[in-house]
């Protein structure tokens, strides 16, 4: 009403001349307020339409602005629903074998570096072996006298077994000299003296016969003592040669040298350590996982391990042990990991965050805005059942379709989703109002397209 007044005045003034004179008659008068009157007639005739067709083109624009909802979209991926916790830990070789001196003697050669790769079976250094060889030639030669000594041995054996053949022809001989002699001494034609010593000459033949086995058995025994000596020297030249063999130090694995202990021109005890061989074919990762997660890690199940060292990649290893016991204290328990190291690049002493894999298969997991705000108000017991909005483009038009949807687990804002939603279908994240079932939508700019699928 203020504004309306303003204006009739100054629709006033500009009708008003600017010298007014002053009204003569009544006559004049009445003709000034017959202006006036008109003036503000056609002012209050023209404001509220004017007042009418603003508002009218504001309400048009608003109308025009909000016939299409808008919403944002999402694409349904699959995921584990909780994140694992990752464990730190330390590289380290699988095994490390520590090369001793197993003779005594001064090391002669040694040439090879930290860093080195050796085979298994390699020489990788020397002791001198003066002595040690001196020793075997001392055996071989006691060998070579023991087996001469069984020769002797077993030419008695002949010699003996020569003589009991001659004594057993001479008891035979004499037997027979004998039986004779008794059958003339029964005929009368020899006296009874000669037959007597026909008979004693073979029991002597007899004794005889029985020394001479005896010598044989004595020589046999005497050859078992001799290959006795023998097989025992034998055993003595084999040691000889095996303490010969050890001034030749051999690698016992293939590995890389972790570390030199001694140099050239030391002297070396049995025992004493040359060199460190580390085996990295396997790398071990040793981690301290809490008593409260013991229950969910077995041995041979399946670990994530990722090294600082080398960002883009995931290795992929196993639970190799667990050990049996825990700090008392911290209440950790140190669980041993392995993983793969076939390209050698991994080394000792590197940063590891090893992740255990869960046994449950991924899930498709969206985020809770999703679910229909009604259904997602009721109990937990009745969200196993609720509803989604599904994006569908058809005919340039872009809609949304009402689709029920089994719910599994939540957490963090995020719930499973265990059926009626597949991978890489686009659904309704959050909508500008309430929804309709195949109501037009627009997507936001917040919105993912399809080349977003993995």
């Amino acid at each position: 009403m203020v504004f309306e007044q303003i204006k009739i005045q100054k629709l006033v003034k500009k009708s008003t001349p600017k010298v007014v004179k002053p009204v003569s008659n009544s006559h004049e008068l009445l003709m000034l307020m017959m202006l006036i009157m008109a003036i503000f007639t056609a002012s209050c005739g023209s404001l509220p339409k004017e007042a009418a067709e603003a508002q009218s083109r504001q309400t048009r624009g608003r109308q025009g602005g909000n016939s299409t909802t808008a919403v944002d979209v999402a694409i349904a991926r699959t995921q584990s629903l909780t994140k694992q916790v990752d464990y730190i830990g330390n590289t380290t070789p699988y095994r490390t074998v520590s090369v001793r001196s197993q003779a005594e003697g001064r090391l002669i050669a040694l040439n090879l570096d930290i860093g080195d790769t050796v085979n298994r079976g390699q020489v990788i250094s020397q002791i001198d072996n003066v002595l040690l060889n001196t020793s075997l030639q001392q055996a071989e030669a006691e060998l070579a006298t023991s087996k001469s000594e069984v020769v002797r041995a077993k030419t008695q054996v002949s010699n003996a077994q020569a003589e009991v053949e001659k004594a057993r022809l001479e008891l035979l001989q004499a037997q027979s000299d004998s039986q004779r002699q008794q059958k003339l001494l029964k005929e009368g034609a020899i006296s009874e003296q000669t037959a007597q010593q026909a008979k004693t000459t073979a029991l002597t033949s007899q004794k005889a016969l029985n020394a001479a086995i005896e010598q044989v058995k004595t020589e046999q025994q005497a050859v078992e003592a001799a290959q006795g000596r023998v097989f025992a020297q034998k055993a003595l030249v084999k040691a000889a040669k095996e303490r010969l063999s050890y001034s030749r130090i051999i690698s016992p694995i293939t590995g890389v040298v972790a570390e030199k202990v001694t140099e050239p021109g030391n002297l070396l005890q049995p025992g004493s350590e040359v060199i460190k061989i580390a085996d990295l074919s396997r790398i071990k990762v040793i981690v301290q996982v809490s008593e409260l997660e013991l229950s969910k890690i077995q041995v041979g199940q399946s670990v994530q391990v990722r090294l600082d060292a080398f960002p883009d990649q995931t290795i992929m290893g196993r639970v190799a042990r667990i050990s049996p016991t825990a700090d008392p204290r911290a209440r950790l328990i140190p669980v041993e990991v392995v993983i793969p190291n076939s390209g050698g690049k991994i080394a000792s002493g590197l940063l590891a965050r090893v992740n255990f894999v869960t046994q449950t298969a991924p899930r498709v997991v969206i985020a809770e805005t999703a679910i229909n705000s009604k259904e997602n108000s009721e109990k937990s017991d009745q969200m196993q059942s609720s509803k989604i909005f599904i994006v569908k483009e058809q005919d340039g038009k872009t809609t949304v379709q009402e689709r029920p949807v089994t719910l599994g687990k939540k957490a963090d804002d995020q719930v499973e989703i265990l059926s009626g939603l597949q991978p890489g279908e686009r659904y309704v994240l959050r909508s500008s109002k309430p929804l309709k079932n195949g109501e037009t939508v627009k997507l936001s700019i917040m919105s993912e397209s399809k080349n977003n699928i993995n």
